[in-house]
């Protein structure tokens, strides 16, 4: 299996496109984990029987692993995870994952290549800045290889309740709402609020800092929110959507990987 680009090293721990099936498995068993042992996500009993967290998406995605060597080169190094679907995975199965809770035809519609992410998660053990660092390290790597121009996604705010992330959702609102021509919408049978309060009625900066580490991260790479949160009962969450342009996170991360796309392709920069 021919991967996008080479496995970035830092230390112990590498991040690079999963090549076999027992890593994707592998992967499975961490969202798993994640998700339903330690977030509360309720299984169906395929997942209850088999201890993954797997669905249809994982077989025209590729897998972002984040491994770490001194637990062993078998699946066992499987610490961290990002589903990545790029348009032709999703004509495969008629639709984009996101397409369950959003109407995302700003993205379907976008003349030029666009990536969906999803199922993040991360080891417990392994939640610090090296392993987030190396996920968008692998990100960018990616991003370029395959000329993506556009990243989308859901991500989560914890919990169901919308009074207790009232300040974050508003905020969200109220400084990140994407531009219209690439803002995704929540379904009408879905759509819930986000500007639940005045904006002199929060403590931004809480706010702010309050938010989940993967939403901040993409604000720090300058991404948006589209209008509309969905409540997802089984998953115990409350979803946003985000859509990141790729020009910031590939002028911080991968310029190595562009100067390897060859002098024909010097001019090209993800984003323009």
């Amino acid at each position: 299996m021919a991967l996008p680009f080479e496995e970035i090293r830092a230390g112990n721990l590498g991040v690079r496109i999963a090549n076999r099936e027992a890593e994707i498995i592998a992967s499975q068993r961490l969202r798993y984990k994640v998700f339903v042992e330690e977030m509360g996500a309720s299984p169906d009993e395929t997942a209850r029987a088999t201890g993954l967290d797997a669905d249809m998406f994982d077989t025209v995605a590729d897998h972002l692993l984040v491994l770490d060597h001194n637990k062993g080169e078998g699946e066992e190094s499987v610490v961290g995870s990002y589903r990545l679907i790029r348009r032709a995975g999703a004509a495969q199965v008629g639709r984009f994952y996101s397409a369950d809770e959003y109407d995302i035809s700003c993205m379907e519609n976008f003349p030029g290549e666009v990536l969906e992410l999803g199922r993040s998660c991360v080891a417990v053990d392994y939640r610090n800045r090296g392993s987030m660092q190396l996920l968008w390290e692998g990100i960018a790597a990616y991003v370029s290889h395959y000329r993506i121009e556009v990243m989308f996604g859901c991500a989560s705010l914890p919990g169901i309740d919308l009074d207790a992330n009232a300040a974050q959702l508003s905020y969200l609102y109220h400084n990140h709402l994407a531009p219209e021509q690439i803002r995704p919408v929540a379904l009408p049978s879905r759509y819930v609020p986000m500007d639940r309060l005045p904006r002199d009625a929060y403590d931004a900066k809480r706010a702010l800092l309050d938010l989940p580490p993967l939403i901040k991260g993409y604000l720090r790479l300058g991404g948006f929110v589209g209008d509309g949160a969905v409540l997802d009962v089984p998953f115990n969450t409350t979803d946003v959507s985000i859509v990141v342009k790729t020009d910031l996170i590939t002028s911080k991360y991968s310029k190595h990987y562009e100067r390897k796309l060859g002098a024909d392709d010097a001019s090209f920069k993800s984003g323009n």
